[in-house]
């Protein structure tokens, strides 16, 4: 108002109110008054009734130099499970890329206690996946940075991401859209604060998300110790097949390569089993929650299934109440968990996500998976699996008769003989909310 005062005042500096200069000077007051307050909508709040959704979609806001260095996107510790950090990670990535900045190197929570804060025991990017190595892999679609090259002059604008019912999908986009103009598209650094932000809103199709899982190669350390426990499993293999002794060289060569075996992420630990039956209730299905027994039955009437084999079973040891898991098997399956194999002094050294991780590896490389189709473990490896039969030339693997390797399929679903339904991912799919939050839709 004082500015305003001094037009309709002053003789000699500025002209009177009515002249063209003052009345250009007021429109432009209002103009960025107005402005102020939009942006205050979309960063602190929207009006309950904007609830329309928006359609998810690929967006492509990279230069033709491909993403920008010298702008960037941080965001908070990422929280929870190996996949579901994998799934936030994603997210995060595709949010810096539709604002085409780099994303500073985030860190991971090497522990699974998501809710006391201070026992999240923060583990950095680059001690699990290959930082040089994911930007090799994603060059031109999406970019990490370290936090040094940040030249810090410019400053960081904080973004609030909402969370809860009323913080729509729509809502989360136009804010995003707002990030990428100016004056926000001005800071160096944009800062994404909120409650695990990148745990719930998402916006782009399975192919993108696909596109950033395969850039995650393991650092050597954890990839060495992966390696070790496929070839205790695959020399467990030899042995029940009966194949002489053979030297060294054999042992790490192709004759090892060439046993196989399965793999069975097997969900009946007690924390498990405590979540499924609530979503059962909630849901009102009844294909989520599968006993030992089902499991055991079900990946025994695997059709075709070669035997003798070995199974591999990746459970949870620590959160498991049933000591009984490697009884009650088909005859021609031989179960092996991680003391049985001789592999438990490999995992006690790691804390829950490096152990998370070694297990993956081990199921994502077996002959056949078989997994629950509501656990975000399983659904990844699916994912991954999916695109390794695509690249092969396989378009589906869904019928019975179908003989490709990596197969994988749902125990918690039944299939054909009493044994678990063939999945696949639809990498066609808009969206990964169906791997993100679990489902039944296995594309099979």
């Amino acid at each position: 108002m004082g500015l305003l005062s001094n037009c309709k005042s002053s003789k000699v500096l500025v002209p009177p109110l009515s002249s063209i200069a003052c009345k250009c000077f007021a429109l432009v007051i209002i103009v960025l008054v107005l402005r102020a307050a939009f942006i205050s909508t979309v960063y602190g709040g929207f009006q309950p009734n904007q609830i329309a959704m928006s359609p998810n979609f690929s967006l492509s806001y990279t230069s033709e130099y491909g993403i920008r260095k010298d702008k960037f996107v941080e965001v908070p510790q990422i929280v929870w499970g190996l996949n579901n950090q994998k799934i936030a990670f994603a997210r995060a990535c595709l949010t810096a890329r539709m604002l085409n900045r780099t994303l500073l190197m985030p860190r991971l929570s090497a522990s699974l206690f998501y809710k006391e804060i201070d026992l999240l025991q923060p583990i950095s990017f680059d001690k699990v996946f290959q930082f040089e190595r994911f930007n090799s892999l994603c060059d031109g679609f999406v970019r990490l940075g370290y936090y040094s090259d940040v030249s810090n002059q410019t400053g960081a604008f904080e973004v609030q991401k909402g969370s809860g019912r009323r913080w729509t999908i729509q809502r989360d986009m136009d804010q995003l859209r707002q990030s990428s103009q100016d004056p926000i598209d001005r800071y160096e650094v944009i800062r994404i604060t909120g409650k695990n932000p990148f745990l719930w809103h998402d916006h782009w199709p399975v192919k993108d998300y696909a596109r950033i899982f395969e850039c995650l190669v393991l650092v050597h350390e954890i990839a060495r110790q992966a390696d070790k426990v496929i070839n205790k499993i695959r020399e467990a293999g030899r042995e029940v097949k009966g194949k002489a002794e053979a030297s060294r060289h054999d042992l790490e060569g192709h004759q090892l390569q060439s046993v196989s075996y399965v793999a069975v992420h097997m969900r009946i630990e007690k924390d498990w089993m405590i979540h499924c039956k609530k979503l059962e209730q909630r849901l009102n299905v009844n294909q989520i929650c599968s006993s030992k027994a089902e499991i055991t039955e079900r990946v025994g009437n695997i059709l075709g299934l070669k035997t003798p084999t070995v199974v591999y079973l990746a459970v949870a040891d620590v959160l498991l109440e049933d000591s009984s898991i490697v009884s009650g098997w088909k005859e021609g399956l031989l179960p092996f968990e991680k003391k049985k194999l001789g592999v438990d002094g490999i995992y006690k050294k790691y804390p829950y996500l490096i152990k998370s991780a070694i297990d993956y590896e081990v199921c994502l490389r077996a002959d056949v998976f078989v997994g629950n189709s509501y656990s975000t473990f399983s659904s990844l490896i699916v994912l991954e699996r999916t695109q390794k039969m695509l690249r092969m030339g396989v378009g589906n693997s869904c019928g019975s008769g179908t003989d490709v390797r990596w197969p994988s399929y749902a125990y918690n679903i039944p299939g054909e003989s009493k044994g678990p339904q063939r999945w696949m991912t639809n990498m066609d799919d808009s969206s990964l909310q169906a791997i993100s939050f679990g489902s039944n839709l296995i594309s099979c």
